[in-house]
């Protein structure tokens, strides 16, 4: 005969296990790679959002300023954690346009990241350390979105890049595009967003998706109902984390604080936590989702995925015929930008800029 008592323990602590699956995640602390964000870090970033808000008045938000700044101008924010390996291709990218874009780099400080010269001379600013699939990241763009509000009032939109990131087109391509087309939006009728022929009615670049299927596991990452009762379930979207963003949205993401008390909390779920990646699209899909086109205008090949990376593209690869694929969209006339590449892509990206990249 087996003794009762040993028995009894064993068959409860196996009956316990699917309780303690259940609610564990409720009441075991987050496991997750990166420690969180310091206290200093972020009284130091609501400093800066804080003055950047008070700094852009509600008539700047809305493009009255024009009156006295005629031309609207594309901040182009730069996220990276090494160098910027195709800095010679953005230069030529650049090039005559000093007058329309402003450019914006936060590097982690805990890398050797070589400042290129140019139109990235003096342009790095304060940054903080960053981890790959953290709250580290989406402090790092309102870092970058805060200094360049602040830095020049017509910074009008708000492009987010990284150093993996390369441009399809050249610069009075995309200016044109984002700026005063009236046709580059397939899903926005002209009647809509044009009279006479000039536009009035703008819109953010950023893609939310409602439909993707891990919305559950991302959205119970920090645990079943980490997220309540800001934001329940149906109100939470994915998508992108690289966006062309209109300066009103800009401001509703360095204002924002009720959501980033949410976003901010650490993962128990490593394998579905990518918080940026959840915070703009719900951010700005419930402030304003019409004010939004649900779409990217970065392209990026997630066929055959390994461990949350996008396909990542090498020197063989590179061709007229792969620039003119990545281009193809079925939301706007182009895409403008596209990932990941390789750095050593940087010689054959360099040989055909000015016949087919640049070329438009």
């Amino acid at each position: 005969m087996f003794s009762t008592t040993p028995f009894v323990l064993s068959f409860s602590l196996l009956l316990s296990l699917p309780i303690l699956f259940l609610i564990g995640p409720r009441f075991l602390p987050p496991r997750h790679s990166s420690a969180p964000i310091p206290l200093t870090d972020e009284r130091d970033d609501l400093s800066l959002f804080n003055r950047a808000a008070s700094l852009s008045s509600s008539s700047s938000s809305s493009f009255s300023h024009l009156s006295t700044n005629p031309k609207l101008k594309i901040a182009f924010l730069f996220l990276t954690n090494s160098d910027i390996h195709f800095s010679p291709l953005w230069q030529r990218f650049f090039h005559g346009n000093s007058h329309l874009y402003n450019v914006y780099v936060h590097a982690d400080p805990s890398v050797n990241v070589t400042r290129p010269d140019g139109v990235f001379l003096d342009r790095f600013i304060s940054s903080k350390r960053t981890y790959r699939g953290s709250p580290t990241l989406i402090s790092a763009t309102r870092r970058l979105l805060a200094t360049a509000l602040l830095d020049d009032p017509a910074n009008g939109f708000f492009a987010l890049v990284s150093q993996y990131c390369i441009p399809l087109h050249s610069f009075r391509y995309v200016y044109h595009s984002v700026v005063t087309s009236t046709s580059f939006d397939r899903t926005e009728s002209d009647a809509r967003s044009a009279r006479f022929g000039v536009r009035f009615r703008y819109k953010s670049f950023i893609e939310i998706l409602s439909n993707e299927h891990t919305l559950w596991k991302r959205y119970t990452a920090r645990g079943r109902f980490a997220l309540m009762p800001e934001i329940p379930f149906d109100k939470f979207r994915v998508g992108s984390q690289f966006f062309v963003l209109m300066r009103r949205h800009a401001l509703v993401v360095i204002k924002d604080r009720t959501l980033w008390r949410k976003f901010k909390l650490p993962c128990y779920r490593d394998d579905e936590c990518y918080p940026e990646e959840h915070y703009f699209p719900t951010l700005l899909s419930m402030a304003d989702p019409n004010g939004c086109t649900h779409y990217t205008l970065t392209k990026v090949n997630w066929t055959g995925t390994v461990n949350g990376h996008p396909y990542t593209y090498r020197p063989a690869e590179v061709s007229p015929q792969l620039i003119r694929q990545l281009r193809q969209s079925n939301f706007s006339e182009s895409y403008l930008f596209a990932r990941k590449f390789t750095p050593d892509c940087l010689k054959p990206l360099m040989g055909i800029a000015e016949k087919v990249i640049f070329r438009d």
